[in-house]
Parts: structure tokens; sequence; C-alpha cells
């Protein structure tokens, strides 16, 4: 989509022979931050690079240490629990509510311990997981609350850009996100002055200025390509989201097989669907059954991150709402890219499945 005037952007890079740092990503971070409504956005490499470099800067800050307890969602995507572990600090796994799909604010607080110093939630599948409970959670104990907004660009809490409503927030603009890039890419938001600052460092080599390193950085740099494909499709943001959430109401309203079980819905300002998902105890034969029918559907994701190997530790963990989520969800088409006509054929598929 928009393919001339990202050509012309790339175009416009390759001719100015400025590749990195440059006024690309200068306008990028000061649209974005605006508008996320935030006071700072810094672009670095991935949505990865962004979560770990928030919590690396925090502990150069002192408000951080190795060893402390960060609770996050047992149903995400790994890269959120991988964040916290390359920093050396404990993440402590909680359980979704079925209904939202997001880290249950019932549970968080059961799990707060004397070594807790920040709540993480993930705005999975483009639903927003802010609450005024988790807020206040936070509040009350002095925990960092950092957003994971890799999926909700352009998400809304009560008139409020999610990325805008915690302390701190990391986004990806990976190709497939609702504001992707041509490739890698990512930012972190924040109204925290010093928080932005160590975190400029960190992404050029924990460089304060040319030359001169105050930490131990690493090269976490969006490039002026990414910026200007970035600058190029914000300003459709939020015409294609809308395109999505109507995409989902006509999902929401046609489907209506026994066997299908769909997202609860929240409400239409918040939600910007990056994935619409269902569920299914017989997910992968309705997933044979849509293929045969020319519908191509994605499974996010089909083991949780305490199944995963690398958490070989957690293995004896007992989380039934994650392992159900993710043993019967599946993703349909969402993309703006989609005809209306396109959606109606594959509700009405998914309704004939014979089960």
């Amino acid at each position: 989509m928009h393919r001339r005037e990202i050509q012309e952007a790339v175009d416009r890079v390759v001719c100015s022979g400025w590749y990195l740092m440059g006024a690309e990503l200068s306008r990028f971070e000061s649209s974005y931050a605006d508008f996320i409504q935030s006071r700072h956005c810094v672009g670095v490499g991935n949505g990865l690079d962004a979560l770990t470099l928030i919590y690396r800067a925090y502990i150069e800050l002192g408000r951080l240490a190795p060893g402390d307890e960060v609770i996050v969602p047992a149903n995400t995507y790994i890269a959120s629990i991988l964040a916290v572990t390359a920093c050396g600090l404990v993440p402590v796994l909680v359980e979704p509510d079925p209904d939202t799909l997001q880290i249950d604010g019932n549970l968080i607080e059961r799990h707060v311990t004397e070594r807790t110093r920040s709540v993480m939630i993930v705005h999975l599948y483009g639903r927003c997981a802010y609450t005024h409970q988790i807020a206040d959670v936070c509040r009350r104990h002095g925990l960092l609350l950092v957003e994971d907004n890799a999926q909700a660009h352009g998400c809304r809490f009560e008139g409020r850009m999610t990325g805008a409503l915690g302390d701190a927030a990391g986004h990806s603009f990976y190709p497939t996100k609702n504001l992707g890039a041509l490739g890698d890419a990512g930012a972190v938001t924040t109204d925290d002055d010093q928080l932005a600052e160590v975190v400029r460092a960190l992404r050029n080599y924990g460089a304060s200025r040319k030359y001169v390193f105050d930490y131990e950085g690493r090269n976490s740099r969006m490039d002026e390509v990414q910026a200007a494909v970035l600058n190029v499709r914000l300003a459709y943001l939020e015409e294609e989201n809308a395109i999505r959430r109507a995409h989902a109401e006509c999902y929401n309203a046609i489907i209506c097989h026994p066997l299908v079980r769909l997202p609860k819905a929240m409400p239409k300002e918040g939600d910007v669907f990056h994935i619409f998902p269902v569920f299914c105890d017989r997910r992968d034969a309705l997933r044979d059954f849509l293929a045969k029918q020319g519908v191509e559907t994605q499974v996010h994701y089909p083991i949780p991150p305490h199944r995963q190997r690398c958490f070989a530790g957690w293995r004896e963990m007992q989380l039934p709402v994650t392992e159900r989520i993710h043993d019967t969800e599946l993703s349909l088409p969402i993309g703006p890219e989609l005809k209306k006509e396109e959606v109606l054929y594959v509700a009405r598929t998914i309704n004939d499945f014979p089960g």
C-alpha cells in the first residue's frame, strides 16, 4: 500500500547520502511523539530492543537492579519476556483474563513481592491491556508501568493513546504491524526526560556525544530508510485502523458457529485489531478447512513462552488459561487491504465448517 509515496521517500534517502541518525529519523520521532501524545520518541532497531533498552536505562538510572522482579503476562509473544531476562531481571508470569485475553488485573497484586519493581502490560492483538485497576496497583506499590505496544499503534484508552499510559513504552514497526516499516524498526516513548536521554545513548553504543561513552550500549539505530517509510505510513494509520475495526465488526456480526468463540467485544474506540483471534477446540481442523476454501490463517502463538525450550525451567508451571488460548487460537485475515466482500466470505465460510 502507498507504493508510490514509499518509493519516493526511499529515493529521497538514497539521494541524500545520509542513512543514519538524520532528518527522516528526527521527523519520525517528532511526528510519532505527537501522535502518541508523549514527550519523547526514540527510534531504535526493533521492538525487542525498545523494551530491552527501557529496562537497561532504568538499571543505569538506579531505579532497577538485576534480580528485581517484573510482572509480565503469561499470554504474550516471547519478546516481552526476553526483554526482561536480557537485563538480568526476573519475569513473573501472570495469567490473562479469559474474556479480554489481557493480563488479569485481579491477579497482579497477589504476585507483588518485596522484590517486585515493575509491571509490563502487553496490548496483545491490538487490544488495550491498560486498566485503572492496574495503574492503581502500580501507584500503591511504587512499580514502574511499562507498555509493550508492538501490536497496538493507534489504540486508545478513554481518549489517550496506548504507548503514553505508563512510564515508558516499547513499539515495534515490523512490516506486518499496523504501522509497519520495510524491515525491522522500533521506538521507545516516554515522558521521562532522564529515561529518554539514557535510551538515546544506549542505542548508539552508549555514547552521550561522539566518542564519549557513558554506558556499555549497543548498536540499535532506526535507519533513515525505515524512518522515511514510517513517515509515509503514519499519515494513513488512523484510516487503516478504521478499516480494521470495520472488518472486526463484520466478523463479530456474521460469525455464529457453535464451535467458534469470538473475543469479547471492547469499546469501539479502543481496539485496532492487529490480529483478530477466534478460538476453537478443533483449531487445526478449522484451519485446514479454511485453507481448502482459499482462506489463509495464522496461529498466534502455538507454544506459550513457559513451554519453550529456552525457558526449560518453567515447564512445570501450571498456566491453564494461557495454555488453552495457545491451543485454540486462530487468527483471521484482518488487514486494511482486504475488501468487505472478502471479509464476508471468510465469516460465512467459518459458519460452514462441518465441525
